[in-house]
């Protein structure tokens, strides 16, 4: 099965259910805000993206900005940064994408296409 996280208002995540429908794909679809990925979701996308911490932060968001993180997660332990995105889901890039095959941050219908099919 197929799980996205998304934010009502961003119109990324609007496009990327859309194309999902339209694929004929099935997903369940999960509040970002309300209800952020856990730990092992988390690790699963961390992995897809080879370790890099910061794919999975919303690093162009008012809450990435206003807590410091750029300067403050280089420094950050992967424990310290899922608390944070675990808590807060609107630090996690969106849309965040999770099925048995594919896994992505963020919405390129090229790699979704090539990833779900």
């Amino acid at each position: 099965m197929t799980t996205i996280y998304t934010y009502q208002k961003c119109s990324t995540c609007r496009k990327a259910t859309q194309w999902l429908k339209a694929e004929g794909i099935s997903f369940n679809e999960h509040p970002i805000r309300e209800t952020p990925p856990i730990k092992k979701e988390l690790e699963a996308m961390l992995a897809a993206y080879d370790g890099d911490l910061r794919r999975l932060f919303n690093t162009s968001g008012l809450d990435y900005r206003a807590l410091g993180l750029k300067d403050k997660l280089p420094a950050m332990t992967k424990k310290e940064a899922f608390q944070l995105l675990s808590e807060q889901g609107n630090l996690v890039k969106r849309p965040f994408l999770l099925s048995d095959s594919f896994k992505a941050v963020g919405f390129k219908e090229a790699d979704w296409s090539a990833g779900l099919s």
